[in-house]
């Protein structure tokens, strides 16, 4: 999202390949925008259907429009890049497969090549400007909501849930949690588990909607 967590410092998840990508069809001008930001990021852009597992970038005004037109599911991990984000469209999102997710006011070439290099290792980013949305969604519906009944998470499970929701890597909640990356990791497959959601960033997404966190 593997696991989606809130997006961390322009490095993170860094390593050292070249990541390669594969733009959806739609997008108008913002998909321009955001090729010129990858090509300055210094990602390569492969022609679709190139069956190399490059990363697939969906951009668009909404997640509907940005996932409109994709050819069959390809063997790449998913990015999407939007102007706007509704709780709704991010859940279209997580359906669709989408690994990790991006502001187009945010996609600077730095957060391009974090969020590609994160999604090509498994690990999704969601930017802070998408949480925020689904956040002030979950507040505004509050009321609305019935209260959760007994919580499916335990209680370090639902403490590691949302220091990822506030943006922290599994060694930055090892530190916290005063435990080792491993317990983390073990920590989040388990809540994935008794969620039934696919990566962290379902989790996240999971975790709003239902009031968890």
């Amino acid at each position: 999202m593997t696991g989606l967590v809130l997006e961390a410092a322009p490095d993170a998840g860094r390593d050292d390949g070249a990541p390669r990508v594969h733009l959806g069809p739609a997008g108008g001008a913002a998909r321009e925008t955001v090729a010129a930001g990858l090509r300055r990021a210094g990602i390569e852009l492969t022609a679709a259907g190139s069956g190399d597992g490059a990363v697939r970038v969906a951009v668009g005004r909404t997640p509907d429009a940005a996932l409109d037109g994709w050819p069959e599911p390809g063997d790449g991990p998913l990015l999407l890049v939007a102007d706007t984000f509704t709780a709704a469209g991010v859940r279209l999102a997580v359906r669709a497969g989408v690994v990790a997710i991006l502001q187009s006011a945010e996609a600077t070439p730095e957060r391009l090549l974090t969020a590609v290099r994160a999604a090509r290792c498994g690990e999704g980013r969601m930017s802070y400007g998408v949480l925020a949305r689904l956040l002030d969604e979950a507040a505004g519906d509050a009321e609305h909501r019935r209260p959760v009944p007994d919580s499916p998470l335990t209680a370090r499970q639902k403490t590691v849930l949302a220091l990822v929701a506030e943006g922290h890597g599994n060694a930055a909640i090892a530190r916290e949690l005063s435990c080792s990356q491993h317990t983390v990791k073990n920590v989040m497959y388990d809540l994935m588990t008794r969620l039934q959601v696919r990566n962290r960033a379902h989790a996240v997404a999971h975790g709003v909607r239902t009031g968890l966190i």
